[in-house]
């Protein structure tokens, strides 16, 4: 199973070391602390995967108690009836089919209402990660977003962006935010492992076209660097 699904720590492994990367070139650069983020969102993303991976025991207890206390007043209803030598009369039998149906219905909508609860306290949590997720990707994507190479050499008004960045410093960082992009799309799938559920999968895969549109922006960018430095 070691090459069959995404590894949490190697995903935080390499975060730390593009970290470490982004340090070396752009020391307190407002993309390392970018990084810095999305870091301590895969950290945290291992105890919010283990949560929704694991079945919630006090939810089921409760759904065990409810089915157990139905069984048990359908019991007691039928024992209270009136048997005599092995003869119903009319009045008992519809008494023992409007008991034993309106249990059943019970029975069954409990446990309907209490797996869907179960669900919907998961789908919750990890919806709520997959969001932040998304909008760490939209703030690498305004990090990148004037670092434009076809301006690089231009002359700059007063409100023009400041570009003191070298055609390959430039490179690197346009890399590094690709980078970024594809290990946000890395830890959303991560929720996949030990969740299944069609609303989280629908956003896990909006997340990734995402990271993947964005990151195909950037590396027009690079293909435009690579032909100036040709």
């Amino acid at each position: 199973m070691e090459y069959r699904e995404l590894n949490n720590e190697l995903t935080i492994e390499t975060l730390q070391k593009l970290k470490l990367r982004i340090n070396d070139r752009f020391p307190k650069s407002g993309l390392e602390n970018v990084c810095g983020e999305l870091l301590k969102v895969a950290e945290e993303s291992k105890a919010k995967i283990a949560f929704i991976s694991k079945p919630l025991l006090w939810l089921r207890i409760v759904l065990v108690s409810v089915v157990l206390l139905t069984f048990t007043i359908l019991f007691l209803t039928i024992s209270t009836l009136n048997v005599e030598t092995g003869q119903f009369n009319m009045i008992d039998l519809i008494s023992i089919a409007e008991a034993s149906i309106n249990d059943l219905i019970l029975i069954g909508a409990a446990l309907y209402f209490l797996a869907k609860t179960e669900t919907r306290i998961k789908r919750n949590r990890a919806l709520d990660a997959l969001h932040e997720i998304r909008s760490i990707a939209h703030v690498i994507d305004m990090h990148q977003l004037t670092k434009d190479p076809k301006n690089i050499s231009e002359n700059n008004t007063a409100n023009s962006p400041t570009r003191s960045m070298t055609l390959f410093e430039l490179s690197r960082y346009l890399d590094y935010s690709s980078e970024m992009l594809a290990l946000c799309s890395k830890i959303s799938a991560l929720y996949a492992n030990g969740f299944k559920d069609e609303v989280v999968l629908q956003t896990i895969n909006e997340i990734e076209g995402l990271t993947t549109s964005l990151s195909r922006k950037i590396w027009q960018k690079i293909s435009v660097l690579d032909i100036s430095k040709g």
